[in-house]
């Protein structure tokens, strides 16, 4: 049997070598310890990446990776925390540590070690959260040493080593994760990069490529000149302008002149007539190789079988027929250039035209004559344009609203360029996602976006797969040379001289089978360009898992459920992953899909880096200054230009910067925010809001577990509707009600109706009228009552702190760890508690919430009339009216709560007897009157004058607004949004006049 290793780390900084080793000095395992150097010092253990280091090697073979994992294994188990509830405290020290520990110390060291760019910015919020951390310890640690019990456990030694100097792999989304509280397998993280993600890639290339759905053909793609490489479609955005724009281009000292229509004439071979045509890219017609009119166009008939001239280059250009002319726009005759505009390039395939490819890859013009040759792309447009003019063909220019593809990494104006690549071939794919789909198989969620999947895999075009760049995954193809005068040499375009292979090796056994030769006749040169990232994300579901092999993780988890994503990557993403999975697996990678919003600013604007409107979850969630946010601009690839402008929008909307919101408020408010199929305008003030939501929780939690008492002791099971009061029973039904939505909700994934649900159970059921309710009982003399009410809570604020524990993990944890347990078997945290179901809360009374209902309305009513008469510290008696002795009844057995909710000295119960004189009156509703004793409560002859005053004001206001709105030109001249809002301010002012004069009367009977 093999003695037990532990691998560390190479790195010198890296603290969580420090957290194994000062653990494995408490521990009774005594393994070696192994100084991993990686693979270019000779290190030959592949199944320990650095990234997972340190990581420890049982004496069964057993893998353990991990700082916090080999260091749980090695302590003994009076350092994980005696009893469930220490283990779950050491357990939260321990994320504690590893989320927001590490992160300051990191940005404030490495600057200081000159693994970072210092920056002061980002070093001074460092400082101020270590500080905060530090000053929360030194809080929690002034009556205790140790931060668990009365010992060392891994909680001390985590955080302990954690403040140490320290090193971290990983990236900022996945600390923005962890500080959202994602609860994710963070041991099975991975990069697409990583080899055995690698491994997939190539085995999928070469799988496809063998059947010939991936094949080699010259088309158009989307070229960055600035990048130096084909985008894929999502990294276009549409530049959308109204008509003559000035663009900033990069490269170019001013700015570009676009959303114009240019037209001009080319002379007809042999004769002075001319055929106008026109673009809003000049430069191109340098590439032109015919002119296109519609077939049924009557004023081109005469043009069939003749040419045009080209007044530059040595060319004549024949004029064709073709039935994707608009005859009504223009002229009715469109220039082609094949080689550079997708509708011309299959005009060009339709009528075999020729391709003149007049750019090359840094946007400079070839293949013209002089003096264009050499230029640059849009320094050509303006030499063209005056050429045109010396000619005596230059027409107009004219305003032309249109879209400007612009790429969303380099600023830079996309260019349709005909280039090798390799493509996927995606009709038969796109047809098997679209059926699982409409037979069932597949669910998208919401439906609203069914038209578009329909949409695009019923029109879909082959997948151009080819990136020109220095990182991802490159192209497992060769290009082959045979040496053999008998085989002819081939060119690039040609994919009958490529073959693709897991390695050199297997492509050059593959290439001599193909050509009959030898293996030492074939000379192999791989493909430079790397993959779309889509085409290894695609494969992602599987490839996580070890596919193509056969492992246990593929078998357990493949396929799986459930995909959440954004809409907007629908195609992108989620139909490459439907397609690959299908083709290469035989299986749907998951069974549903949903797609949430997408998250803009308050204005509804996408967040995005060129308009510096991003908002970091982290600065949400920790609050960051207005000269903060300034500086994250300095960071961006925002346009020195842009930044001032920048500045002001984030001056406009956070003029004091964002406040600290919180983890639960954020994640509350992005869940309540989500309506399906719609996107999210970001307000930090509704999320603040939820911040105060959290408040009122922890009062009210305060609160009920004071009222519980030092001693209370749950009963084992929660007690059945039967027993209590009728507010108790009342409780327990909202309970039910509110559980049987959050569970329908989770089903539709309706997440704004569960947010709903709890906000309303919480806010207005549970605080504003069972505590309320509870308050007499706790302080009265009768135990029974109070003793089941103490239990009704308890079960209250259990199964309420666990419905909304997934929204607010942090706030509920504190809480929960809070109360006490019905057994010991208890879980220990609210994180691994069943969640509330209607099996489990099935008290639902649905005639008695109808009539507590009736007595909140009635409560709700006494409210408003002790407002309009500001008794707000002052107790007044209160005399209901009931339509009828049944109506009575009903109010009667709520008399002490009403009285209670509503701050009333008395509630006294009439249903034909007269209420005494010196009440004010307010209408419930047709079945009770409300009247609330004021005579002797105020001075009535005092509160007439007043009102009298008031009267007078709010006459003067009607009359003002009648004498505006009653002038003849006011319907015509007054905005309709005025004129809206100077109505409502009208019928406001009469409602509030009747109010004053009713209140007059009801004073001057008092008199």
């Amino acid at each position: 049997m093999a003695l037990p290793a532990i691998y560390l780390s190479p790195h010198p900084h890296n603290f969580q070598n420090a957290k194994v080793l000062v653990t494995l000095e408490y521990g009774r395992l005594k393994p070696s310890v192994v100084e991993i150097r990686g693979p270019a010092a000779g290190d030959t253990q592949s199944h320990l990446t650095l990234c997972r280091l340190p990581a420890m090697e049982t004496d069964t073979k057993l893998c353990i990776c991990g700082a916090t994992a080999v260091a749980h294994y090695l302590a003994p188990e009076r350092m994980r925390g005696s009893g469930a509830k220490e283990a779950a405290l050491v357990q939260q020290w321990l994320s504690f540590a590893d989320n927001e520990v590490v992160q300051p110390a990191c940005a404030w060291a490495f600057p200081v070690l000159g693994l970072l760019k210092h920056h002061k910015q980002a070093v001074d919020r460092a400082q101020l959260g270590l500080t905060k951390i530090l000053r929360y310890l030194d809080d929690h640690l002034k009556l205790r040493t140790y931060l668990v019990g009365e010992g060392i456990t891994l909680a001390d030694i985590a955080i302990s080593c954690s403040l140490l100097l320290p090193y971290k792999k990983g990236d900022r989304i996945y600390h923005q994760l962890r500080k959202l509280g994602s609860s994710l397998d963070w041991e099975r993280a991975c990069f697409t990069m990583d080899a055995k993600l690698s491994d997939a890639v190539a085995e999928s290339f070469v799988r496809l490529h063998d059947e010939g759905v991936i094949y080699r053909s010259t088309r158009l793609v989307n070229w960055s000149c600035t990048l130096n490489s084909a985008i894929s479609d999502i990294e276009v955005d549409k530049k959308e302008l109204t008509g003559r724009t000035f663009l900033p281009v990069p490269s170019y000292p001013d700015k570009v002149e676009f959303g114009v229509l240019i037209s001009f004439a080319y002379k007809i071979d042999g004769s002075d007539e001319e055929v106008v045509v026109a673009t809003t890219r000049i430069e191109t017609m340098l590439g032109d190789t015919a002119v296109a009119v519609h077939p049924q166009d009557p004023r081109y008939q005469n043009l069939k079988g003749k040419f045009v001239v080209h007044p530059f280059c040595d060319r004549k250009m024949a004029i064709v027929f073709d039935e994707f002319v608009d005859m009504n726009f223009g002229t009715g005759a469109v220039k082609i250039t094949p080689a550079h505009d997708q509708n011309d390039y299959e005009v060009g395939m339709r009528h075999g035209l020729e391709f003149i490819n007049i750019m090359d890859d840094n946007g400079y013009l070839i293949n013209v004559p002089e003096p264009f040759l050499g230029m640059k792309r849009f320094v050509a447009r303006k030499v063209v344009l005056d050429a045109l003019k010396q000619k005596g063909l230059f027409k107009e220019v004219k305003d032309n609203p249109m879209v400007v593809p612009v790429c969303s990494r380099s600023k830079d104006i996309v260019e349709p360029l005909l280039k090798p690549q390799w493509y996927v071939h995606c009709a038969e794919m796109a047809k098997m996602a679209a059926d699982v789909v409409r037979n069932g198989e597949l669910k998208i969620i919401p439906e609203t976006h069914l038209k578009t999947w329909f949409s695009w895999m019923d029109n879909i075009r082959d997948w151009c797969i080819s990136r020109q760049l220095w990182w991802g995954h490159r192209t497992p193809a060769y290009f082959v040379t045979v040496n053999d005068p008998a085989v002819p040499a081939g060119v690039d375009a040609d994919g009958k001289y490529w073959v693709s292979g897991r390695t050199e090796e297997i492509a050059r056994q593959k290439a001599a089978k193909i050509f009959n030769v030898s293996p030492d006749q074939i000379s192999l040169r791989q493909d430079e360009d790397v993959l779309d990232t889509w085409f290894s994300s695609g494969l992602f579901p599987f490839s996580i898992f070890g596919w193509p092999n056969e492992t246990e993780d593929l078998k357990a988890f493949y396929p799986g459920t459930l995909l959440e994503t954004g809409h907007d990557i629908l195609f992108f993403w989620v139909a490459r992953m439907v397609m690959l999975g299908l083709k290469l697996t035989g299986k749907l990678p998951f069974k549903e899909v949903y797609l949430h919003a997408i998250v803009r600013d308050a204005h509804g604007r996408k967040m995005s880096k060129s308009l510096g409107n991003v908002i970091d979850p982290l600065d949400v969630i920790s609050g960051i200054t207005l000269e903060g946010l300034h500086a994250q601009l300095l960071e961006s690839n925002l346009d020195p230009r842009e930044i001032e402008r920048a500045k002001e929008a984030q001056k406009a909307d956070y003029p004091v910067g964002i406040p600290e919101c919180g983890t639960d408020a954020l994640r509350f408010a992005l869940c309540a925010y989500t309506s399906q199929g719609r996107d999210i305008n970001l307000d930090v003030n509704r999320i603040l809001g939820y911040r105060h939501f959290c408040n009122k929780l922890w009062n009210a939690t305060k609160f009920a577990i004071r009222g519980l008492g030092d001693n209370f002791k749950p009963e084992e099971a929660a007690q059945s509707s039967s027993r209590g009061s009728l507010i108790d029973r009342w409780a327990l039904s909202r309970l039910s009600y509110a559980v049987e939505l959050c569970d329908r909700g989770f089903k539709q994934y309706d997440f704004p109706g569960v947010t709903t649900a709890i906000y309303n159970f919480w806010l207005y059921e549970l605080c504003d009228v069972y505590l309320e309710c509870l308050k007499p009982v706790f302080t009265g003399t009768d135990e029974n009552a109070a003793g089941v009410a103490r239990n009704v809570l308890y079960t209250c604020l259990d199964g309420a702190l666990r419905l909304l524990s997934p929204f607010m993990p942090f706030v509920t944890e504190e809480l929960y760890q809070r109360l006490p347990r019905r057994s010991v078997q208890d879980p220990p945290s609210i994180a691994v508690t069943s969640y509330p179901d209607c099996k489990e809360c099935c008290w639902r009374d649905e005639e008695l919430d109808r009539n507590v209902e009736f007595a909140m309305s009635i409560t709700r009513t006494i409210r408003s009339l002790r407002a309009d008469y500001n008794l707000t510290k002052t107790k007044a008696d209160c005399y209901l009216t009931c339509l009828d002795k049944s109506t009575a009844a009903v109010v009667g057995l709520f008399s002490s709560y009403i009285q209670t909710l509503s701050y009333s000295r008395s509630v006294t119960i009439l249903v034909d007897e007269d209420c005494p004189a010196g009440c004010a009156l307010a209408i419930e509703s047709d079945r009770c009157t409300v009247h609330l004793m004021l005579k002797g409560l105020i001075d009535a002859e005092k509160e007439v004058v007043k009102l009298r005053n008031k009267q007078g004001e709010v006459q003067k206001q009607i009359a003002k607004l009648r004498e505006k709105m009653s002038k003849a030109d006011y319907r015509t001249k007054v905005p309709p949004k005025i004129q809206e809002t100077e109505a409502e301010k009208l019928k406001q002012s009469e409602t509030e006049l009747q109010k004053v004069e009713e209140a007059v009367m009801n004073f001057e009977k008092m008199i």
